[in-house]
């Protein structure tokens, strides 16, 4: 845990008087400039002599596939993002319970695209976007800081030749309240951090003498809302530790620790029914609780459903989808359905030259004809690696500077082919739906298949 500790931290408080001389962060990098002598300081536009710059705002799946393939040779690249590493989500909920550790699935900016480290005009700010001005071809930023006992955090904005809008998006509440002060999300790694803290303290608290049956029960009653993948697959991974691992370790409260799994409709909604009855079946028989029910509201000890059943909890994961962020949503761009940042058939933004947005902030407008693809990584991966090579194209033909690829031609429009969706369910088991895939497998006789990782 100390290694993402020091991955994701911006500063201690040895470095704060360094922090406090304002000139700290620019004067020694010639690129940068003051418009101030005490407080904004940023990136000037690029001169004829310097390569083009694109600035990437975000680190998630389509960001860092897009500065994987960039070429830097063509391009200077800056990444904006209030995390300096990737997080491979798929094994995400493996770390909460063990199964892998921490770093297993974070992988750092600056491997994935070396220049960043190394090349002179490409950087990595852990800052937050917080504006845009797309007539002056510019972005204003705020770092990260962590906690009160930190600098104040510090205002720089950047110039860009070509803007990447690639923020993702957060977790959904429906208003519901109390879920933020009292759920846990499962989206980057501190959240698996905090499961496991939460998950392991709860154990070693329920085994103190004197504690109420009542309370145990509550204590190890691990409860969790929405029955997609992310919340099947922890559900899974949970129930493998509860029968492998907490009753050889923890074997005096075995018997009171539980998981139970809340979804409004069906789990594993987009699957084929027979993969979602198997998932079901599966489930039930590892120990997990399946509940059909909506939340209404979220106390410190117990959720509520709409029905008026109490359910109490000790630890709560939220994984009910997501949508689109507060910022996302204040860009005066036009909007897809859902509030997606709306994009044309080359993942540009039609209001606004030279910006690009993909990944799960950006959908498709309605003029295009096309449907706004779903919130996936491999839908993410996809179009930053078409938008890299577009964008690598477009450099080669003279059009990476700013307002000048007017002329160059795009070549073909991106074109997304779903490979088929998976989802582990614990006891070494997955499920694979290859229905809207045109992949094949040899051992298979239809296109949906329970497969043994053993």
């Amino acid at each position: 845990m100390s290694f993402f500790r020091n991955l994701i931290q911006l500063s201690t408080s040895k470095s704060k008087p360094l922090l406090q001389n304002p000139n700290f962060l620019f004067t020694s990098l010639s690129h940068f400039t003051t418009d101030t002598p005490t407080s904004y300081a940023g990136l000037e536009p690029t001169k004829r002599d310097e390569k083009p710059r694109v600035v990437v705002l975000g680190s998630g799946w389509a960001g860092c596939r897009l500065m994987k393939g960039i070429d830097t040779d063509l391009y200077d690249v800056v990444c904006v993002s209030p995390r300096n590493h990737m997080v491979f989500t798929p094994l995400l909920a493996s770390t909460c319970v063990g199964t892998l550790e921490f770093r297993s699935v974070a992988e750092p900016i600056g491997r994935i695209q070396p220049a960043i480290s190394k090349a002179p005009g490409s950087y990595f700010f852990l800052a937050n976007c917080t504006g845009l001005d797309t007539e002056k071809h510019t972005v204003h930023c705020e770092t990260v800081t962590d906690g009160l006992d930190t600098v104040d955090p510090w205002r720089f904005k950047i110039s860009y030749d070509k803007l990447v809008i690639a923020l993702g998006a957060e977790a959904t509440t429906f208003g519901i309240r109390g879920v933020k002060e009292h759920a846990i999300f499962l989206r980057e790694v501190h959240h698996a951090q905090e499961i496991r803290r939460k998950l392991l303290l709860n154990l070693m608290l329920s085994d103190v003498p004197g504690l109420s049956e009542e309370e145990k029960s509550r204590l190890l009653h691990c409860v969790v809302v929405g029955g997609g993948p992310t919340g099947v697959e922890f559900s899974g991974e949970l129930s493998d530790f509860i029968l492998k691992d907490v009753r050889q370790t923890y074997a005096h409260v075995k018997d009171y620790i539980h998981v139970t799994l809340i979804e409004a409709n069906e789990i594993l909604s987009s699957f084929d029914d027979s993969l979602r009855r198997y998932a079901t079946k599966q489930l039930t028989k590892s120990g997990v609780h399946l509940v059909r029910g909506i939340v209404k509201d979220v106390k410190p000890q117990k959720l509520i459903l709409t029905d008026g059943t109490e359910v109490p909890y000790g630890l709560l994961v939220w994984s009910t989808g997501v949508g689109p962020s507060p910022f996302v949503k204040s860009l005066e761009f036009p909007k897809s359905p859902g509030g997606r940042i709306g994009i044309d058939e080359w993942l540009r933004v039609p209001s606004a030259p030279d910006v690009f947005a993909i990944g799960d902030c950006s959908g498709f407008l309605e003029s295009t004809g096309k449907p706004v693809l779903p919130a996936l990584a491999q839908v993410a991966e996809r179009q930053g690696k078409y938008l890299a090579n577009l964008l690598n194209k477009i450099g080669k033909d003279g059009g990476g500077r700013s307002n000048s690829g007017k002329e160059v031609e795009l070549g073909g429009p991106f074109v997304y082919r779903h490979l088929g969706s998976m989802a582990t369910i614990g006891s070494y088991k997955a499920l694979v739906d290859l229905r809207q895939s045109k992949v094949s497998i040899h051992s298979l006789s239809s296109q949906t298949a329970v497969v043994d990782l053993l």
